[in-house]
């Protein structure tokens, strides 16, 4: 293998899942760390250890130069971003190009084509993939009402440079739009420093269904199968699944095929995602937008494939063809993942950092954690909340299903609040035992907790 030292630009449980598939594969580990991480898990793993600036994530993990002067003053021949942070930003990829350091993720071009997502739509479209009814830029709220109009409500406002959630506003009635633009060209701008927003139709029964590629630089693209990510918390996931289980074969290989379409058009290169949207009540599917780095949610892909997707990032980096065929890719099993985040449900989500005074995750066949959490760590108050990933695999959905039960059950964890009460109590939920679930389902338990009971921690 030519890369021999990565740098991995990243922290938390990402991190420390990067520095494991470097080892696997025989390479040195450099992770870059903020002052506020220097003591984390991560760091005691890694191979070597660079501080890269202050705890603010401006002054560090989000400062390009300070990522490329890290990796070239440690002798890194790579860097891997993980995902957040600078992971979908083309500027990091082009400065990598730029010093002869390999990006482990896909082509600059790519990051910019998926990123907008107005340009995004516009692709797929031009690929023949269906779109959700909606418009190209829009102004202002003068500008949005004839377009709502016409669209109907109810209807999202949607950042076109958006992601994890954040410049998005749901409008039920025309008397709403004006507020609610604003509110959501102000969150874009401060988010992304772009207002661009565009209108979508909103579709109430919805499931948000994700379908996991790996491209490589010789032109082979395969599917590694998808993933429902209908459970969300402000269009931030909170619950996945894979394979996902809510709809027909039929529908299912469109889906994929789909996905397919779109990355070989762009020429996509390294792991990816590409997201649809399926109204249950017409049997309809629709391009959202594409990933372009490894999900949070990627464990759910490798315990049903057997495919270690962080590897394949490395080796596809590396030069090297994908180690698999589509023919290849075999699903066994279902797998469910939940993300276990340092607050507090029963306080309206408050962040708990703090430091952890016993920890004891769950262990056992078929279950996995993915996480950078310890007995004496120090939860900083710094960056996103998520602490840990606890994954489990059946042999069939309702089989996962009771062994998510059981390890929520069984994983403990004192001095700071999580939320393993709140998901501990969702899985035994009779609706999400049975699959009867759309994007808004976990919202509306959320509005229901003071209603109902959460277990101690």
């Amino acid at each position: 293998m030519g890369i021999s030292r990565v740098l991995v630009a990243n922290r938390g449980e990402i991190a420390l899942r990067v520095i494991k598939a470097c080892r696997a594969l025989g390479i040195e580990s450099v992770l870059a760390v903020s002052e506020a991480d220097r003591e984390s898990l991560p760091a005691k793993m890694s191979d070597r250890v660079v501080c890269i600036g202050p705890a603010r994530a401006t002054e560090s993990y989000l400062k390009v130069e300070a990522i490329i002067a890290a990796a070239l003053g440690t002798g890194c021949d790579a860097v891997h971003p993980g995902y957040g942070f600078l992971a979908e930003r083309p500027e990091l990829a082009e400065a990598c190009a730029e010093e002869k350091l390999k990006f482990i993720g896909p082509s600059a071009e790519s990051i910019r084509q998926m990123g907008n997502k107005l340009l995004a739509r516009g692709l797929a479209r031009s690929y023949g993939i269906p779109l959700i009814p909606g418009s190209e830029k829009v102004s202002n709220s003068k500008e949005a009402a004839p377009v709502a109009q016409e669209v109907g409500f109810p209807l999202l406002l949607k950042a076109a440079a958006g992601g994890g959630g954040r410049g998005i506003k749901i409008v039920r009635e025309r008397a709403e739009l004006q507020g609610a633009f604003e509110t959501a060209a102000a969150e874009a701008r401060a988010a992304f420093g772009d207002e661009t927003l565009y209108i979508e139709r909103y579709i109430p029964n919805a499931r948000h269904i994700e379908v996991q590629l790996l491209g490589d630089r010789f032109g082979n693209v395969i599917h590694v199968g998808e993933r429902d990510c209908s459970l969300q918390r402000r269009h931030q996931k909170v619950i996945e699944e894979a394979p996902a289980y809510s709809i027909s074969d039929s529908l299912r290989e469109e889906i994929r095929s789909a996905a397919v379409i779109i990355a070989k058009n762009i020429k996509y290169e390294n792991a990816g995602t590409v997201e649809f949207i399926v109204d249950q009540d017409s049997e309809e599917f629709h391009f959202l937008e594409m990933n372009t780095r490894i999900q949070v949610e990627h464990p759910v892909t490798e315990a049903i494939t057997g495919t270690d997707l962080v590897k394949e990032q490395i080796r596809i980096a590396d030069g090297q063809r994908l180690s698999l065929s589509q023919a290849e890719v075999k699903f066994s099993g279902h797998a469910i993942e939940c993300r276990i985040t340092a607050e507090s449900a029963k306080d309206g989500f408050r962040p708990s950092p703090g430091r952890i005074t016993w920890w004891h995750p769950s262990c056992g066949t078929d279950i996995r954690v993915d996480s950078h959490g310890y007995m004496g760590y120090s939860v900083p108050p710094f960056y996103d909340s998520l602490l840990a990933k606890l994954i489990v695999r059946g042999e069939n959905r309702i089989r996962a299903v009771g062994r998510m039960q059981e390890a929520l059950a069984g994983f403990v964890v004192s001095g700071v609040e999580t939320t393993i009460p709140f998901l501990h109590l969702m899985v035994c939920q009779l609706d999400y035992v049975k699959g009867k679930v759309n994007t808004k389902w976990l919202e509306g338990m959320v509005a229901s907790l003071p209603s109902l009971e959460l277990r101690a921690n």
